[in-house]
């Protein structure tokens, strides 16, 4: 066999390596047509609701710093920054507190399919640099500190309930010798504007990393349904991850992976309407958009976005944050986002050893009782034809509109604003026997007449069929 000279070898290299750059950037250019869009967001759209899962090496810390409680509102997943401590020193307070129980995974997985979520998104590694994968290019993971693969765990206990599965992912590292928090001058660093303690930093190499761990998680656990990156902000953003080379990178090994747009800018949180969101969103950026702990005011047709909140005020576990939304909220924010075509992802913040907040329990076992007489008001809905009533909100399918009524009326007549529909019937969700109300066509939509007491005080759901 004929050996190759070096100068050949040193050709072949290039060539090759050539070939698989060409390859990711033809790659990444790409587009789909509308159909093969719509094919593959057609599951995420149709689902409407997922769990959030923040829990890290912050999550046996409890909100807690050496004896004294960091804060009591806001996230506890920001420990480290809020400490303003290096990672060795963070570490040495965390690690002991952080011991997975055995089969934590099964009961967050049980509870999401209790509630009625269809998708799982939980945090692979957040901005501490703490891994729950287990990585070959670190040792700072759980295979490493427990011996336990946890991300393997909780991604095969959620598929073995049915549910699609998301990993959370952080571009920002606090641990990373290499991570230039100086040159990423826009995102938080727990040492921000002190000087490196091990010298100049080459963001390089760090960008090198987070791509060989994009591909370990892209690589190691099955299909994986969505990616939910964090984050850039304008100055951090895009190239300076090399971006769209880690969503080639996510296309190439998972094809049909739905991807949200926190690789490239975001804005500032919205205090009071998250609908800057929408209309900034860019789909060459990512598939969907995601509004924080706020719900936009409208939907934008053609948008795809996902409202992410917590049921306290903070994301990661804390013992000092008793600020829980009641019942009553969680259930109409669920509408209130669907009835304006967005998905609701809705997060715990399970404790060090991954057992969940009883409160957080207790809720989300209130909304799957909900969801279990009316789901399909819910799920595969699409947005309200006409603005939100007075009364409450409306969801809609093919020839099937939902009143999800919040305000019952006093005087048994439910208006609704629902024009050149021939109403062919209604009835009430949880009315198991699904007793006809009279329903009468005025100038203004249709009349339907309730009983005088609803069948549920947080949202009853008159389901009304209409011909198209």
């Amino acid at each position: 066999m004929r050996r190759t000279t070096p100068t050949l070898r040193i050709h072949l290299t290039i060539i090759l390596a050539l070939a698989l750059v060409g390859g990711l950037l033809t790659e990444s250019v790409q587009a789909e047509t509308k159909q093969e869009r719509d094919a593959r967001m057609q599951w995420w759209r149709q689902a409407r609701f997922g769990m959030f899962v923040h829990w890290g090496l912050y999550s046996g810390l409890a909100g807690t710093w050496k004896d004294k409680p960091i804060g009591t509102r806001g996230g506890m997943e920001w420990t480290q920054q809020r400490a303003r401590v290096d990672t060795w020193e963070y570490a040495h307070e965390a690690v002991p507190h952080f011991r997975p129980a055995e089969g934590f995974a099964k009961e967050w997985a049980k509870l999401a399919k209790e509630a009625g979520c269809r998708y799982v998104v939980f945090t692979t590694k957040h901005h501490d640099g703490f891994c729950l994968f287990e990585s070959e290019v670190t040792t700072y993971d759980a295979h490493d500190l427990v011996g336990r693969d946890l991300c393997k765990e909780i991604t095969d206990a959620i598929k073995a309930e049915g549910l699609k599965v998301g990993y959370y992912h952080s571009v920002i590292d606090w641990h990373h010798p290499q991570y230039d928090y100086l040159k990423a001058d826009q995102l938080p660093h727990p040492l921000k504007g002190k000087p490196s303690p091990n010298g100049p930093r080459n963001h390089d190499i760090y960008v090198d990393f987070l791509h060989r761990q994009a591909k370990e998680i892209f690589s190691n656990y099955g299909t994986l349904d969505i990616i939910w990156w964090d984050y850039s902000k304008k100055g951090n953003e895009g190239p300076f991850w090399r971006s769209d080379e880690l969503m080639a990178m996510a296309r190439r090994l998972q094809p049909g992976i739905i991807s949200n747009n926190r690789l490239y800018h975001i804005p500032h949180i919205e205090k009071k309407d998250s609908v800057g969101r929408l209309k900034t969103w860019k789909p060459e950026q990512g598939d969907f958009t995601t509004p924080e702990q706020t719900i936009p005011s409208t939907g934008i047709p053609g948008v795809d976005w996902e409202v992410c909140m917590t049921m306290n005020t903070t994301w990661g576990y804390s013992d000092h944050d008793h600020a829980w939304k009641s019942n009553e909220t969680l259930i109409r924010n669920l509408i209130d986002i669907v009835s304006k075509g967005g998905n609701y992802l809705l997060n715990i913040g399970p404790k060090g050893d991954g057992s969940i907040p009883r409160e957080s329990i207790d809720s989300m076992r209130a909304i799957g009782k909900w969801m279990a007489v009316n789901g399909e008001a819910i799920y595969e809905t699409t947005a309200s034809p006409f603005e939100q009533p007075a009364w409450g909100r409306c969801t809609k399918k093919p020839s099937k509109l939902y009143a999800h009524v919040f305000d019952w009326p006093t005087d048994g007549t439910l208006e609704v604003p629902l024009k050149g529909k021939p109403v062919k019937r209604a009835y009430l969700l949880a009315d198991p026997t699904r007793k006809i109300l009279q329903t009468t066509t005025n100038t203004s939509g249709i009349t339907i007449a309730v009983p005088s007491q609803t069948l549920d005080a947080i949202a009853a759901v008159v389901a009304i069929e209409y011909e198209e």
